[in-house]
């Protein structure tokens, strides 16, 4: 807002929304089939057609031997479907779980937060059971000079199989795992001292996540074929390939637990963004409303739960991957950009947050983002550039007449007493007031 103006500062705040929504719809169906693959080892076996999206069943069935992990349940989803002219599939656990998280961040921020310390702590946890069992499995001579065969995805691989092309287009989609630390900038406004806290804790969670990233990534494609990693739940599939499935279990169910963060993270971070455009008058105010009781933004948590469940059981987990990687990158790109005209335009404003050799590093992330977009699919693009037009429609109808810059306001970018509070001091404000105020 404060480098670009209103009109880019939309396009970013609409962008994000790729970035956490859609993401949390490719989270919520991982957690699915962890969850059910959870289920199975105890003889309960969710319907194959509430447990799998219409998309991934169809792909699964036309490229078997891309989709290995998940075509015996979409075989069963269409055998079982009831049908009504055409098979009902839907994604039900994916949606369940989006709903649950969607209460708990209604109810409050601080329980929240609670929660997800120690769903990190069991992650932590089950990321070390794996590398430990895992790590026995690696077939180092294949994992560096083993055959690969192009034309059989199932069969034995090596160290970069497709080249660099393929490192490329992985390094694109992979991109998703690191929307993470961006969502940490969204709690700016309720952390208790943001400019020591925040860059702490994004850095530190950069250096000590990327490591576990490497090592992870590196222990499963030595452990099993490619082709065994096509699904949403690769840790368990490949532990089951290599014969411990009740290690399978025991990160299925952890998986299963520890993945609800990731989702309230995700969802919490778009409820923020969500507010904030309400505060600048370029989404309705009942966006920014919070709640006297639970001190939430009720109305963006739950049009966000909404946003997530019902695609979430409808969609490929790579489309919602593939839209979440190319908005976070034309995210950054622009941040990036911002970053240094703000220090050209106005290099004495006071600022709460710097950053060292700040042209080298904005010129490289934006240098990075672009060539990583361009090894992104034409389909992707193609999508990205519908929902940039449908948010374009969407500001010119309401944003660009309703606008607080626009009607002599203030932006909440502006520097001094802020016009608006953040959802934490609102709340302190209604708790503070005589009963019906």
């Amino acid at each position: 807002y404060a480098s670009f103006g209103e009109l880019v500062a939309w396009i970013i705040g609409w962008d994000l929304i790729l970035e956490y929504a859609v993401g949390n719809i490719a989270v919520a169906i991982s957690w699915s089939e962890y969850f059910t693959e959870f289920l199975s080892h105890f003889g309960i076996h969710f319907p194959a057609w509430l447990a799998i999206d219409p998309v991934t069943a169809h792909n699964a069935l036309a490229h078997p031997d891309k989709y290995g992990g998940v075509l015996e349940v979409a075989q069963q989803a269409f055998a079982t479907a009831p049908n009504v002219g055409f098979p009902i599939i839907f994604n039900l656990p994916a949606v369940l779980i989006t709903f649950i998280v969607t209460a708990l961040l209604v109810y409050g921020v601080r329980e929240s937060a609670n929660l997800n310390a120690g769903l990190v702590f069991l992650k932590l946890g089950l990321i070390a059971l794996f590398l430990f069992i895992g790590w026995q499995y690696v077939d180092f001579a294949q994992y560096w000079s083993g055959p690969a065969d192009p034309a059989n995805p199932l069969g034995p691989t090596k160290f970069m199989p497709n080249g660099w092309s393929g490192i490329m287009s992985g390094g694109a989609l992979i991109f998703f795992a690191y929307i993470g630390f961006d969502a940490v900038s969204t709690t700016a406004e309720e952390a208790k001292n943001p400019q020591r806290d925040l860059p702490i804790g994004m850095m530190a969670s950069l250096i000590v996540c990327t490591i576990l990233y490497i090592a992870v990534s590196a222990v499963l494609t030595g452990m099993v074929p490619l082709g065994t990693l096509a699904g949403a739940k690769p840790v368990a599939d490949a532990l089951t390939a290599v014969g411990r499935p009740g290690i399978a279990t025991i990160i299925s169910l952890g998986a299963s637990l520890a993945f609800v963060s990731v989702l309230l993270v995700f969802q919490y971070g778009q409820t923020r963004i969500f507010y904030s455009m309400s505060r600048d008058g370029l989404l309705p105010p009942v966006f920014s409303k919070i709640h006297p009781r639970f001190r939430t933004p009720v109305f963006s948590t739950i049009i966000t739960g909404v946003f997530v469940a019902i695609p979430a059981g409808l969609i490929d987990i790579n489309i919602a991957a593939e839209l979440t990687n190319i908005g976070t990158l034309f995210a950054f790109t622009l941040v990036a950009a911002g970053v240094l005209i703000l220090r050209y335009k106005d290099p004495e404003r006071r600022r709460g947050f710097r950053i060292s050799f700040v042209w080298p590093v904005a010129i490289g992330c934006m240098a990075i983002c672009i060539y990583l977009m361009t090894a992104l699919t034409r389909v992707t693009w193609e999508r990205f550039g519908i929902w940039l037009v449908i948010g374009l429609i969407i500001y010119f109808l309401y944003g660009a007449k309703h606008s607080t810059l626009r009607r002599g306001g203030r932006a909440t970018f502006t520097p001094g007493e802020p016009e608006t509070l953040s959802p934490n001091q609102a709340g302190d404000l209604l708790r503070d007031q005589p009963p019906g105020v």
